[in-house]
């Protein structure tokens, strides 16, 4: 990756590091959006990326709050009256991936590993709030750890949900190759603008991923709920090269929902192709009009959740 633009359009580009167990594990977080641009566990890419003087296409790494994927029309409503947000996803007519898509995160600590940012999400059209809001990047002994907090500064109770918006991969593995699975019953079913109208089972269809399909078989934008959790809450997402080597998205119990996202035209230094978003979130498409799993915090209240990445190796023999 070439590092050369003095002013990205990102912002501030933190590098970080962490040596571990004879590995070494490396990340790139930007200032805008308090984005993911760059993880590697031994030099072997565990995200999609994008140059330094690049936008992040198609959202890469970005964080999304003060709610993820969309609301219908950017309409809801607060106390019987109706909130009008500004139309960010002009073709389809919504208000898409929150308030901070943009804004620039202030650093609240750098360290050689790990670094907390902030940013605020002020009164606006159709969003009368005032939340602070943090996010952690921490490179672990397997991969990273991203750890989100929500405060309501009031007055009165403010809703909120939370999302992020990685791009997974396997190293330099052909990402047709790779195999997917995620252990979930139920799907969203959307109309023509990405909004929900119901929701369906996965068993026996095309978005059935718990018997591992080729990503390459796959034409998904659709996201999941009653996904299978551990004894701990977490959940989990898997990418499977193979020679067995594997990236795996886990996210905690606060992070209920996962959005796949498989486009075609994903751009790699100019040239486009398959790759594989896997994007966890607290809530689903439109939760702020729907009210579906949104919270709401009292003055003074903060939240917390988080997610992560852990890479395995290549089986053994």
């Amino acid at each position: 990756m070439t590092e050369t633009t003095a002013h990205p359009p990102t912002g501030e580009q933190y590098h970080l590091a962490l040596d571990v167990d004879g590995h070494r594990i490396t990340g790139i977080v930007t200032e805008v959006a308090g984005g993911l641009r760059a993880l590697e566990y031994n030099g072997v890419a565990l995200v999609e990326t994008f140059e330094e003087h690049e936008t992040p296409p198609s959202a890469c790494g970005i964080t999304l709050a003060p709610w993820p994927n969309r609301v219908d029309g950017g309409a809801w409503t607060l106390d019987g009256e109706t909130q009008q947000l500004d139309i960010t996803e002009v073709a389809k007519g919504n208000a898409s991936h929150g308030l901070l898509r943009y804004t620039a995160y202030r650093p609240v600590s750098v360290e050689e590993h790990a670094v907390t940012q902030a940013a605020t999400v002020f009164p606006q059209h159709g969003w009368p709030f005032r939340l602070d809001t943090t996010v952690r990047h921490e490179l672990t002994a397997d991969g990273l750890r991203v750890t989100h907090t929500v405060t309501n500064r009031g007055p009165g109770r403010a809703p909120f949900a939370i999302g992020s918006h990685p791009f997974f991969r396997v190293g330099d593995h052909d990402p047709a190759t790779l195999r997917v699975t995620l252990d979930a019953a139920t799907r969203y079913e959307l109309n023509v603008r990405s909004i929900p109208v119901g929701t369906t089972s996965v068993a026996g269809t095309p978005f059935d991923l718990t018997s591992s399909p080729l990503l390459g078989e796959l034409d998904i934008d659709a996201c999941y709920r009653d996904v299978a959790a551990d004894e701990h809450g977490v959940r989990r997402t898997r990418l499977e090269a193979p020679d067995g080597s594997s990236t795996t998205m886990w996210q905690d119990a606060s992070f209920e929902y996962v959005q796949i996202f498989t486009p075609r035209n994903f751009p790699r230094r100019g040239v486009t192709g398959l790759a594989f978003a896997a994007e966890p979130m607290t809530a689903p498409a439109n939760a702020l009009a729907s009210g579906e799993s949104l919270r709401w915090l009292d003055e003074g209240e903060t939240w917390s959740g988080t997610w992560g990445v852990a890479y395995a190796g290549p089986s053994a023999g």
